[in-house]
């Protein structure tokens, strides 16, 4: 087993992560920390934290690219990946996860749940996508990407297979390596339990909130690119992109940024099955349904009035 962590200026997360590894009741690992060129304190942190750590030092490339050297480096059969902001919650995780590969030798991937936590991880929510997402599929991963890097445990080989993470994705990366192990044919399964903690706080959440949005759309654009995909995945274009680009729109008004959330519904409007009056209808569904599931009240009377939400049923009812 192989433990990554990439880190970028976390060093009063880092300490934390690392503890969480060392842990586990499952003992046969090795921690590879990837250092993103930090200017802090994390060399030092890695140094006072123990044996067991292997330590890389490069040039800030992002995380994609720090993950993949820590690939290329690693000993273990299984790879898992930690943020180095985020933390594992139970002890047994990898031992579980492990057992999971012990009965289905043909696994490549095993994914967990995860507890959003503020900066002092304090829980927020609890995320367990498996009762939405019962079995993970390609169909599945690309519907609903319930992904968290920081809870899944793959296979070297199929790594391997896949070439690793695209380096020019700065965020979003994860999702498009799960659609391109799906498109292989790699098979996943849950672990069923919330076993990380995620952590949202502002260094991670509204700056990066474009970010992060424009690459789920060229992480679609790029997969759907695909000359050989199956007519089943083909036909799904649509509802995807569709879907897609609302939950993006939800997820910035949910951060405040009501012009990208304008932005993006404004986008859906390419994919909608719907006639125009329903596809607003739709679109406030949409938002209470992705409201109720992060346990939050959608108000939609303050959502109507936004002058970026009228200025775009405006330009709706005129075209």
């Amino acid at each position: 087993m192989s433990v990554i962590i990439p880190v970028y200026n976390c060093d009063r997360f880092l300490g934390e992560a690392i503890d969480s590894v060392l842990i586990q009741t499952y003992q046969d690992y090795e921690i590879i920390v990837i250092d993103d060129g930090s200017t802090d304190e994390t060399s030092q942190v890695v140094a006072s934290l123990g044996h067991k750590i292997r330590y890389f030092h490069q040039e800030n490339q992002g995380s994609a690219v720090a993950r993949n050297l820590g690939i290329q480096q690693a000993e273990g059969e299984l790879i898992a990946f930690l943020d180095a902001d985020d933390f594992w919650l139970l002890p047994e995780k990898l031992a579980q996860q492990v057992s999971l590969f012990d009965q289905q030798p043909n696994l490549a991937m095993v994914q967990t749940g995860w507890r959003i936590v503020d900066e002092l991880s304090n829980p927020i929510i609890d995320v367990e996508p498996w009762h939405q997402v019962p079995e993970l599929t390609l169909e599945s991963w690309l519907m609903y990407k319930p992904v968290k890097t920081s809870g899944l445990l793959v296979t070297k080989n199929s790594l391997a297979n896949a070439g690793g993470f695209d380096g020019e994705l700065r965020q979003s990366h994860d999702v498009d390596l799960v659609l391109r192990l799906a498109l292989m044919g790699c098979q996943a399964t849950w672990w069923p339990q919330v076993a990380v903690g995620y952590r949202r706080y502002g260094g991670n959440t509204t700056r990066n909130a474009k970010t992060q949005a424009d690459c789920v759309v060229r992480v679609l654009d790029k997969f759907f690119a695909h000359g050989d995909l199956p007519p089943s995945i083909r036909a799904m274009e649509s509802s995807v992109c569709y879907h897609t680009l609302v939950w993006l729109a939800w997820y910035h008004y949910d951060r405040g940024l009501y012009g990208e959330m304008a932005r993006f519904l404004d986008g859906s409007l390419e994919y909608t099955p719907y006639y125009r009056v329903e596809t607003i209808s739709d679109w406030v569904e949409q938002f209470k349904k992705f409201s109720v599931q992060n346990h939050l009240n959608l108000d939609i009377c303050f959502l109507t009035d936004l002058p970026e939400w009228q200025k775009l049923i405006g330009k709706i009812m005129v075209d």
